[in-house]
């Protein structure tokens, strides 16, 4: 029983990473049970008794998206002392990430912001409060820094997260777009300008 369980559980890895896939190339409103099972070999059938329906695979998709994100971008900075060290280690890896992982594959969460942006329904709330989480996230960073004394004290935590968020949506475009080979070094050289304003 528990060897099926992990068979189920693997396949089911695999069907998500299938429908990313087909996400980062195609968009979010690409994903259909019957484009996925294609692209893996399984039946219709076989993929929705695994996953359940397409709201719910693209739904896994976010998720997933958003969970790699996370463990590439964010856990390795929480390894860093709150502060500068911590926001400057996050932009860091988020610039990486963008080159090394975006630039080839495209990014779900930008994408799909701009697919989803006049249509309203639990698709686009469920985009909406994953993006709102990762910019929560980079706001009590901020916030921390302020509070260790790094950053100024009228520091506007919103606004400098806006900035943030502009400048990786900016080398999104660049890198993927208008396939400029050194954007992440014009990114880096930014966001070294950007955080000088805010530096106490």
């Amino acid at each position: 029983m528990e060897a099926k369980t992990q068979r189920s559980e693997l396949t089911r890895a695999a069907i998500i990473g299938a429908a990313l896939d087909l996400a980062a190339a195609e968009g979010l409103e690409s994903i259909t049970l019957q484009a996925v099972a294609d692209r893996i070999g399984l039946s219709k059938s076989g993929v929705f008794s695994r996953v359940g329906s397409r709201e719910t695979l693209q739904k896994a998709v976010v998720e997933e998206f958003g969970r790699r994100f996370i463990d590439d971008v964010f856990v390795p900075a929480m390894q860093q002392p709150k502060g500068l060290p911590r926001l400057d280690t996050i932009v860091q890896r988020w610039i990486v990430r963008t080159r090394d992982v975006e630039a080839k594959s495209g990014c779900v969460f930008s994408a799909g912001a701009f697919e989803l942006d006049d249509r309203d329904g639990p698709l686009r709330d469920h985009l909406h409060s994953e993006i709102l989480r990762w910019r929560s996230a980079l706001r009590r960073t901020v916030q921390q820094a302020v509070e260790a004394g790094h950053l100024k004290t009228d520091t506007d935590a919103e606004q400098f997260v806006s900035e943030i968020y502009s400048l990786m949506l900016g080398m999104v475009h660049d890198v993927r777009f208008l396939r400029e080979p050194r954007t992440a070094e014009r990114v880096q050289s930014t966001w070294r300008r950007l955080l000088s304003t805010y530096i106490a």
